[in-house]
């Protein structure tokens, strides 16, 4: 037994990633030997593992993100398998797949990691893989097809020359008519034509063994099937024969018998679309309520039908009359299934019931599309039962997932900035779920401005509180602390009219935040916190808030985690989080996020972890979740022209982040020194310490050990290294890759080392002291396929003559202050060839001697182009007394 587990991951480039991960659970040997087998054929770098795992046992458990690939790649084995004259077609065979089937398999797709790339066009370029890898292989094959599919899986038969046929008969007592035929070579070209049966025995009346042979797929089928068996013992199976609604019955149900055989059915379509007969359609709000919100009351109504023909009670219990397992009824042939019938009959008869006597609210209503016996009391999950949307409902539902429908909304007065045709419609999504006091998920990926999404969303909801509608609370956002520099820069740049506050002492160091703001905090528009604050901070539990937002809201998808526990307990009017990490990823996650977003949506913890099992055996689930929570998720992607059709190709955004308590005790004495230097000296050597200062305190804003000298690089102890984490936990998670430049050589393999525990897998590394030739290898490495996740690079080194264009991501850890520098170095990934929108984080210590010179290069006005553009630092030196103090001290 083994707890390692093999799953699969659709990539941003097209491809797949089959990873092992530890597993909660022990995996049996059949499975173990399974996934070693995908996995080495995998790693050949071929596709030759999706047909082997195509024909592979299903029987066998699997991963579900590795199961729904065998589901696809088995839906093309079997349409191999299936096809005449295969042998005859060989690679010249090609197979399609139909509109309605790959949007069937979209439906049923299990959450996983990489889902924000599984698409039509993603479903389309495996199946032309798999047929490409087929047409391949079996090229240089020396034998026939059938010992080529025999080596994936002995269990599998191909198509033989066999054609079972069922027609209706309406002119005739016998409502059906059957006839097994075989296909037979006319000509030297080999074109064939199907013939009754009974002309085989002439034909073959001199070779038995020919014609045992050309059955054999019919004595394969008899095995399994009472019906063929009789068939063969009787002699009938060569002639055509009238069967009664039961004997045809009897034959449809053992269609998966025969293909499985080897046998090709010719079946009426009915039967091939659907095998229920009567369906319960439960429609909830056809009109508006008298007030919106989860716990509006919402009218509904019950009907039955038999396709899309309504059907009385008493037609229904006509049906139950019939014993032959097929019906006629409104000029339609339905499969009559007693127990599902009856149970769905029960369920309407519950659904009248509710209607008579109770109404039901907004949040049930859309539950209810997970477990529908819940609401109708059916104990047994038999019953053919349909959640759908009225006229209202539906109406608003379509404009959620489509957020061109929505009116346009102004961002509010004082508002600074334009917001992006995608933000602008992100804002009218946020404010139309505000008017029907829904919450929200904003899960754009990162780098297109949730942000300033949110913020226009606020200066909206303040400015409409001018025009009479008041506002009687301050909303609540919690972030990561090292995330504050960030919310307060935006919130100065894009709304500066809102009224903020941080609570947070390191914000207000000199204030005591509990006593001077819990008293008066409804008089600001918002208020800043932090995760771990939360817990701390009893007041901020207590207090009434009109939004509650959550940034980087993956920090509750623990949903037994206390701080999860603590902010499900706080009061608000709404509540929206926002995350750039795909919701969709884990299925376990989900829950806790919408039962923060919108408690009660999905039931509750027993009630999904119920439903999650179910999902294991009905994959149709997994459509059902998806439109229930759909409507309340925003995520658009970088690579979605069709939306983000204005994004530019290289967006670039200062990152900040806070130092930590080691940081700022070394930073104070070091300006405490620099003062008494400077005063010391003048001249070269006044110019000297100075640069060699500024060395120093770039070195302490990276981390103390670098400054130190001591090593260990203990995350904690720097702000620069918390943010790194937390942008390529999100990098990680949707399997994108980044290059990270720093200057020094010696903060390389730091970097290295803490990158490769966030990507749980090895990155690469090029410095100076890197021979060129070597760089050319690993280079290529990089620009594979195969997933190599990062790259850390001294920038003088890597920032000429490399190309990097699999990265889409540029993280520039510490500053070098010179524009020109840092652009050449962020063209290794942003340049010809380079498919992907890329984004460029800079990374700035806040209050520090970092973040005063941006903003002094910022301001172009002091400062002369060619000094902004000099490629040393000398200008510092030239500063007097003063302002280089300034420069260097603490601002927090």
């Amino acid at each position: 037994m083994s707890n390692r587990d093999l799953v699969g991951i659709m990539m941003p480039n097209g491809s797949f990633l089959l990873e092992w991960v530890d597993s909660s659970k022990k995996i049996n040997k059949s499975r173990t030997l399974l996934q070693k087998e995908i996995y080495k054929r995998f790693d050949t770098g071929t596709d030759a593992w999706l047909l082997f795992l195509g024909f592979s046992d299903p029987k066998v458990d699997l991963s579900e993100s590795v199961d729904f690939w065998r589901g696809f790649a088995g839906l093309f084995a079997a349409k191999l398998t299936g096809t005449p004259e295969l042998e005859n077609l060989r690679q010249n065979v090609s197979l399609s797949i139909s509109p309605d089937e790959i949007r069937q398999y979209l439906e049923q797709a299990p959450m996983m990691a990489g889902s924000d790339y599984l698409n039509e066009d993603f479903l389309a370029d495996v199946w032309a893989r798999l047929n490409m890898e087929f047409q391949t292989a079996i090229e240089v094959y020396d034998g026939s097809v059938a010992d080529f599919i025999k080596s994936y899986s002995p269990r599998v038969h191909l198509v033989g020359r066999i054609f079972f046929h069922l027609v209706e008969n309406s002119k005739s007592d016998y409502p059906f008519a059957f006839l097994a035929t075989y296909s037979t070579r006319l000509n030297q070209q080999g074109k064939s034509k199907h013939l009754p049966l009974k002309f085989a025995l002439r034909e073959y009346a001199d070779h038995k063994n020919k014609l045992l042979e050309l059955l054999s797929t019919v004595h394969l089928a008899a095995k399994n099937s009472s019906i063929i068996a009789d068939l063969i013992e009787s002699g009938e199976i060569f002639h055509p024969l009238a069967w009664s609604a039961k004997e045809a019955f009897l034959f449809l149900k053992d269609i998966p018998v025969f293909e499985k055989a080897g046998i090709l059915c010719r079946i009426p379509n009915w039967w091939k679309k659907s095998r229920s007969s009567v369906s319960l359609e439960i429609k909830f709000g056809d009109k508006k309520p008298s007030f919106v919100g989860m716990d509006a009351i919402l009218n509904f109504n019950a009907h039955l039908f038999l396709g899309d023909t309504p059907l009385s009670v008493a037609e229904v219990r006509r049906l139950l009359e019939e014993s032959e397992g097929l019906a006629f009824i409104k000029n339609k042939w339905v499969a009559v299934d007693p127990k599902k019938l009856e149970e769905t009959l029960a369920a309407y008869e519950n659904a009248k019931k509710m209607m008579a006597g109770q109404d039901i609210q907004l949040r049930d209503a859309l539950r209810f599309q997970l477990n529908p016996q819940k609401l109708l009391n059916i104990t047994e999950d038999n019953a053919n039962v349909e959640i759908s949307h009225g006229k209202w409902l539906k109406s608003v539902v379509n404009k959620l997932k489509v957020p061109d429908l929505i009116s346009s909304v102004d961002t509010g007065k004082g508002f600074k900035g334009n917001l992006r045709k995608y933000q602008q419609q992100g804002l009218n999504w946020l404010f139309f779920l505000h008017s029907l006091g829904f919450g929200a998920c904003l899960a754009d990926d990162m780098g297109l401005g949730k942000t300033v999404q949110v913020l226009a969303f606020l200066n909206r909801l303040k400015f409409a509180s001018r025009q009479g509608r008041a506002i009687s609370a301050a909303s609540l956002l919690v972030i990561p602390a090292s995330l504050i520099s960030n919310w307060e820069k935006e919130i100065k740049t894009f709304t500066p009219e809102l009224n903020f506050f941080i609570a947070h002492p390191g914000a207000n160091p000199t204030r005591n935040i509990e006593t001077e703001y819990k008293n008066r905090i409804n008089e600001y528009d918002l208020v800043i916190t932090t995760y771990a604050l939360t817990k701390r901070y009893k007041w901020l539990q207590t207090n009434k808030w009109y939004y509650l937002i959550l940034d980087e809201a993956q920090a509750i998808k623990n949903p037994g985690a206390k701080q999860t526990k603590t902010l499900k307990d706080f009061k608000a009017q709404n509540r929206i989080i926002m995350t750039g990490t795909p919701v969709e990823n884990r299925l376990s996650d989900l829950w806790s996020l919408f039962d923060f977003v919108n408690p009660g949506l999905l039931g509750n913890a027993n009630e999904f972890k119920k439903f999650s099992k179910r999902l294991q055996k009905d994959h149709s689930g997994y459509a059902r979740l998806r439109t229930l929570i759909n409507p309340y998720i925003l995520r658009r992607l970088k690579t979605d022209k069709t939306i983000i059709s204005d994004l530019p190709d290289k967006v670039e955004m200062k990152t900040y982040a806070g130092l930590s308590k080691k940081q700022v005790f070394l930073y104070k004495q070091m300006v405490d020194e620099i003062k008494i230097k400077i005063a010391e000296n003048n001249g070269i050597a006044r110019k000297g310490i100075i640069l060699s200062s500024l060395m120093k305190f770039k070195q302490l804003c990276n981390h103390p050990d670098q400054y130190l000298g001591t090593g260990g690089y203990d995350e904690k102890e720097s702000g620069k290294f918390e943010r790194l984490r937390e942008i390529c936990e999100i990098i990680y998670e949707k399997r994108e890759k980044v290059l990270v430049f720093t200057q020094f050589k010696e903060m390389t393999e730091p970097l290295c080392l803490f990158m490769e525990s966030i990507f749980k897998r090895q990155g690469l590394l090029i410095h100076g002291s890197i021979p060129v030739a070597k760089r050319k290898k690993i280079i290529n490495d990089f620009q594979q396929e195969k997933y190599v996740p990062f790259m850390v690079l001294s920038l003088k080194v890597g920032g000429v003559g490399l190309n990097l264009t699999e990265a889409n991501h540029v993280i520039h850890f510490d500053r070098w202050w010179n524009p020109a520098v840092e652009n050449q170095a962020t063209d290794r990934a942003f340049r010809i060839g380079q498919q992907k929108n890329v984004i460029v984080h800079k990374f700035i210590t806040r209050g520090t001697v970092e973040e005063k010179i941006d903003m002094m290069l910022e301001e172009k006005k002091k400062l002369s182009n060619d000094i902004i553009t000099s490629t040393s630092e000398a200008w510092i030196t030239e500063m007097d007394d003063k302002k280089l103090v300034d420069l260097f001290s603490l601002s927090l």
